[in-house]
């Protein structure tokens, strides 16, 4: 399954323009601010139906316009099939199709055509709060697991009405703990569900993850992801119960996988404290690549591979360990992105992959 072409109007910097693809490698390169990751995150738009880099849609949309338009089309090789996928957006609403169909449920489309970005942004995985560590691997888990995201869509929702209730009660001054375990009733097996599944993740994910950064590194470190959840030593009901006068005092709910985190290590340390910016960048590219292949064992479809600045933010020795991995057909189709149009084309010529250059 590759790209084969992407349509853009009013979506960041570009006004209009259209792409075609190759199906190996795509280098995308220009001077800053051409519009190199605006194209990456367009074509990340029509996987997951958002923008990686911004939270909310409007900040997608082109400046002193009004709506934005992604039009791609995807291209099954054992197939021969093509499908049309299509994105709009207007005044709050957003409209997710395939071929001219539109989906009832964003939901359904993730994980139809799954991508992998790899960017600068991804220290932030490290370095930033437990927030950010849950959705990186909620948003991974969901592209091949339905279940898991339509749990955990109707968790949050739960989550959000208790969350307005325990406040409702802290401005008010009284309580109704019969009100709260009816939500509490409806939240605990889906909790259940999530942390169970987020285990089962991370034990899959780990040995695939520690190759990747064994050959990133070319080193004997050891490293490890731990899953850390109040669920693991406390069951989700005597949690609740435990947190109640916290929640009453706090307005909002202290216990639950919303509180999980997964904590990464190096030689036994913690990489976001004794990690160097070498085995920082190792362990976030490994993190990515481990994301890739077991998206590929569980789909059996390769993921769209989304390379953003990887020449100037990576070393070497990592550049090599990466295109080496390009060159031996472990990935599909290939995105990158560069400012210098003679490295990226000597370097994927050198190594014998084929490549097709897009001035952005």
């Amino acid at each position: 399954m590759y790209l084969s072409r992407i349509k853009l109007t009013n979506f960041k910097s570009y006004e209009e323009a259209e792409f075609s693809f190759d199906e190996n490698v795509n280098g995308i390169v220009g001077k800053n601010g051409s519009g190199k990751t605006n194209l990456l995150d367009a074509i990340y738009y029509l996987s997951f139906c958002k923008s990686y880099f911004s939270a909310q849609d409007i900040f997608s949309v082109r400046f002193d316009t009004d709506f934005f338009a992604l039009h791609g089309e995807f291209h099954d090789a054992d197939t021969q099939n093509n499908t049309q996928v299509s994105c709009t957006y207007k005044n709050g609403h957003k409209s997710m199709r395939a071929n001219k169909k539109e989906y009832q449920r964003l939901s359904t489309h993730i994980g139809l055509f799954p991508v992998v970005m790899v960017s600068p942004y991804d220290s932030d995985i490290i370095n930033e709060g437990s927030e950010v560590r849950r959705k990186f691997f909620d948003m991974i888990i969901a592209q091949f697991d339905k279940e898991y995201l339509q749990q955990l869509i109707s968790y949050r929702k739960l989550l959000q009405q208790r969350n307005a209730l325990l406040k409702q009660f802290l401005d008010n001054r009284r309580s109704d703990p019969e009100l709260l375990q009816i939500l509490d009733e409806q939240m605990m097996p889906l909790g259940n569900f999530i942390f169970e599944r987020r285990k089962e993740f991370i034990e899959g994910v780990q040995p695939i993850f520690q190759q990747h950064y064994a050959r990133l590194a070319s080193n004997a470190e050891q490293v490890t992801i731990e899953y850390q959840s109040g669920l693991q030593e406390t069951p989700y009901a005597e949690g609740l119960r435990q947190n109640a006068v916290a929640d009453a005092k706090s307005g909002f709910t202290n216990f639950g996988v919303h509180k999980d985190d997964f904590a990464f290590f190096i030689n036994g340390q913690p990489v976001k404290r004794f990690g160097s910016q070498g085995q920082q960048k190792s362990f976030s590219l490994a993190l990515r690549l481990a994301q890739f292949d077991y998206s590929y064992q569980r789909k059996q479809v390769k993921p769209i591979l989304l390379l953003d600045d990887i020449f100037d933010k990576l070393d070497k020795t990592r550049i090599s360990a990466l295109l080496q991995m390009v060159g031996q057909d472990h990935f599909g189709q290939v995105f990158l992105t560069d400012t210098d149009e003679t490295r990226v084309s000597q370097i994927l010529t050198e190594r014998g992959i084929p490549h097709k250059i897009i001035r952005s």
